[in-house]
C-alpha cells in the first residue's frame, strides 16, 4: 500500500511537471470579483453604514517570468459596485499589482505583493463625487491559483492600506456632505491565458 501511494504522489508530480504553465511571457486575464467598498456616512453626524457585497469584473494584462519563484506585474481595468440603503456606488480603477508567487507541487502556486490603485470614476447613483481624497492608493493582493499549460485560474483577496474617503453632496443639498470610505475589500476569481 506504501509503494502504490508513493508511485501514484510520484506520477501526480512527474504529470504536474509537464503540463504546468511554466513559460514566461505576456498574457490576458479576466474575471469577476466579489466586493465592496467601505462604510458610508451620510452626513457629518449620521452613524457608518455597512454597504452589501455586488459582483464587479475585471479584465487585464500581465508578464510572469521566473521557474519556481516568479514575479508577475499585472495592469487590470476594474469594475466595482458597493450596495447601501441609499444608494449604489460604482468605482472604476486600474490596478498594478506587483506579484511575486511561489509554485507548489508544479500545477499550484501561491502568491503575494502589493497593488497600486488609481481611481478613474466613481459614481453614487448618478451623483459625480465632488472630491476624491487621492487618486492613487496601495493595497495588497494575496492568493492561490492553479495553472494548466498556457491556462491558469486563481482566487485572491484584495485589500485597500490607503485611507481614502470620497465626498459628495446627498439629496441635490450641498449642506449634507455624504462620504465613503473607497477602500477595497474584495474576493477576485482570475482566468488567465499565457501568449
Amino acid at each position: 500500500m506504501k509503494y502504490l501511494v508513493l508511485s501514484l504522489v510520484a506520477s501526480f508530480l512527474f504529470t504536474g511537471t509537464a503540463i504546468a504553465q511554466t513559460q514566461s511571457g505576456f498574457g490576458f486575464k479576466g474575471g469577476l470579483n466579489y466586493n465592496a467598498n467601505g462604510k458610508y456616512y451620510e452626513s457629518a453626524v449620521s452613524a457608518a453604514e455597512k454597504p452589501d457585497r455586488n459582483v464587479g469584473y475585471h479584465i487585464g494584462l500581465f508578464y510572469k517570468t521566473g521557474g519556481s519563484i516568479y514575479v508577475k506585474p499585472e495592469l487590470v481595468y476594474t469594475s466595482t459596485k458597493s450596495g447601501y440603503n441609499s444608494g449604489d456606488f460604482k468605482m472604476q480603477k486600474i490596478d498594478a499589482p506587483l506579484l511575486v508567487g511561489i509554485k507548489v507541487l508544479e500545477i499550484f502556486h501561491v502568491f503575494a505583493g502589493p497593488s497600486l490603485q488609481y481611481i478613474v470614476e466613481t459614481d453614487f447613483d448618478g451623483i459625480t463625487a465632488d472630491k476624491l481624497e487621492n487618486d492613487f492608493t496601495l493595497g495588497l493582493n494575496f492568493g492561490i491559483g492553479f495553472s494548466l499549460k498556457k491556462i491558469g485560474f486563481d482566487l485572491r483577496y484584495e485589500r485597500g492600506f490607503s485611507e481614502n474617503e470620497v465626498t459628495f453632496a446627498t439629496n441635490n443639498n450641498a449642506v449634507n456632505i455624504g462620504r465613503i470610505d473607497t477602500r477595497p475589500d474584495q474576493l477576485i476569481f482570475s482566468i488567465s491565458l499565457l501568449l
